[in-house]
């Protein structure tokens, strides 16, 4: 085991030389090209995200089919929101130090601009299948909109393997470690009790489709994601002299202002990108197979929800673990790697050891969901490679396998596979999306032109003529379905001289 730990480091740190970088150049760049899409389009995220099919206010899955953009957005938060908010943040700080947070932030921020772009190209390359289900994501836009098919198999194959097996592993991990903190006991029967128990409850709902992993998601994060948030307030109430000397630390590790033995710049750096990613998951190429299922009028819609996705996951709940952590007591830098037993007793020095058990309480749920949400994404890319039952049997299977894998795994290992796959669908979903940010800038434009005109934006895939290969948005499904009146009020719109901007899309 000690072996293969090793070999999976070794390759983990080569490939980590390079992602922060890329991950840096690629958010900068579609920021830059959208004219941060991501911060000035904000009031926008919150509209979208509460927008019904029908744009009435009613769920109205059934009749519209997909699913409603709240319930994408929470099978993708559901990925995103779990351990890697608990235990991957409290790895970040131990291993890089207080500027690991300060990274954080800065790749959700300029991520939000990558998130953006892949979400809203999943929308508009999305298929739907025979039982009115949208089916899309990387693959899908590999495909059809750059004809990449060697390259989408190569990511269809990646990302089951990271999310179905390796995340799904850590999840598992994560939960072991918070219940043996809370019982002092690590023993190897516990570890296998909880792995048997944890291949138990995600059997039930794996097998019950997406509606029931959307179901059970749309109840879990945001109940427990509330709880651990106001768990944090209270932790920074208690400690509000401090919040100022705290954030001297961040900033002042992350910049190289103040040097902390074992725990370098180039570890802050690196561990906060990590985590980061890891956590929000943007540029991973993972949230667009959930944004490809929602249905909603025009794919920017989307984008701006799933942006709002990795705000809400690194700056709040990421955010929140740092603080308790760094607002506890003093942490041994660089040394060792620590996961989520190093929350619980932060958490515990300020409010009591209830709170122990109150984090491993929180962290199962969250971690169960993303299982859930882990398991949903990779299951549409095993769909994209086949439709047979048979092997989508077996891949559950295997899962499960994985699950029970990450009970009796060390936390390194694991947690070195999972960066390793990560860094590896970075490289494959960055090369993909940035030949196609010209779509998606289209795409933003004609929604900006329709939101001027006074109309609720609506795409038809006669808007861009240029663009092959677009399966869905002709107009037939009712959704998409807009009156001749409103289209020609977003063309005298245009006439009168509301968009300025050459080349916008015709209407």
């Amino acid at each position: 085991m000690e072996t293969l730990e090793n070999i999976v480091t070794g390759v983990s740190d080569f490939l980590w030389t390079g992602v922060p970088w890329l991950l840096l150049a690629a958010g900068a760049y579609f920021g830059i090209r959208t004219l941060l899409v991501q911060i000035r389009m904000l009031p926008d995220m919150f509209k979208a995200i509460t927008e019904s099919p029908s744009g009435a206010g009613a769920d109205k899955d059934a009749e519209y089919g997909g699913i409603s953009a709240f319930k994408a957005f929470t099978i993708s938060a559901a990925a995103r929101v779990g351990t890697g908010n608990v235990a991957g943040v409290a790895v970040a700080i131990s291993v890089g130090g207080p500027g690991a947070v300060f990274w954080m932030w800065v790749i959700a921020l300029v991520g939000g601009a990558t998130s953006f772009v892949e979400s809203t190209l999943a929308q508009l390359f999305k298929t739907k299948d025979e039982d009115g289900n949208y089916h899309g994501g990387p693959a899908y836009y590999m495909t059809r909109g750059l004809g990449w098919k060697p390259l989408a198999v190569i990511f269809a194959i990646f990302l089951p393997v990271t999310y179905g097996f390796v995340y799904n592993a850590i999840q598992t991990n994560s939960i072991v470690e918070s219940v043996g903190a809370s019982l002092n006991n690590d023993s190897m029967g516990l570890k296998v009790g909880i792995g048997i128990a944890m291949v138990i409850l995600t059997a039930i709902v794996i097998f019950g489709g997406v509606q029931r992993i959307a179901n059970a998601t749309n109840v879990i994060v945001p109940f427990m994601a509330g709880a651990y948030i106001i768990m944090g307030v209270v932790v920074i109430i208690l400690n509000i002299n401090e919040i100022p000397g705290m954030i001297s630390a961040i900033v002042g590790h992350a910049l190289g202002f103040k040097e902390i033995a074992g725990a370098t710049l180039w570890f802050a750096f690196s561990q906060g990108m990590r985590r980061g990613l890891f956590s929000n998951e943007a540029g991973m190429g993972s949230a667009p197979n959930a944004a490809a299922t929602a249905t909603v009028s025009h794919p920017v819609k989307q984008g701006l929800v799933q942006t709002l996705g990795v705000y809400f996951d690194t700056l709040v709940v990421c955010s929140i673990t740092s603080f308790i952590i760094l607002l506890g007591p003093a942490v041994t830098y660089g040394e060792e790697q620590q996961g989520v037993s190093l929350t619980q007793f932060a958490l515990a020095d300020s409010v009591g050891d209830w709170a122990i058990h109150f984090v491993t309480f929180i962290l199962f749920f969250l971690a169960f969901s993303s299982i859930l949400g882990n398991y949903y994404l990779a299951q549409a890319n095993v769909e994209y490679l086949t439709k047979s039952k048979t092997v989508i049997n077996i891949f559950r299977v295997i899962v499960l396998g994985f699950v029970f894998f990450g009970a009796i795994g060390s936390v390194p290992l694991v947690w070195s596979m999972g960066d390793m796959f990560a860094a590896s669908m970075v490289f494959i979903n960055i090369i993909a999306i940035a030949p196609m940010a010209g779509i998606a800038i289209k795409l933003l434009k004609n929604y900006n032109e329709q939101r001027r005109a006074g109309v609720d934006p609506v795409f038809h895939r006669d808007m861009l003529p240029e663009v092959k290969n677009i399966e869905f948005w002709d107009g037939s499904d009712p959704v998409t379905r807009r009156s001749a009146e409103d289209r020609v009020t977003v063309r005298a719109a245009r006439r009168a001289g509301e968009d300025n901007e050459q080349g916008g899309l015709s209407v």
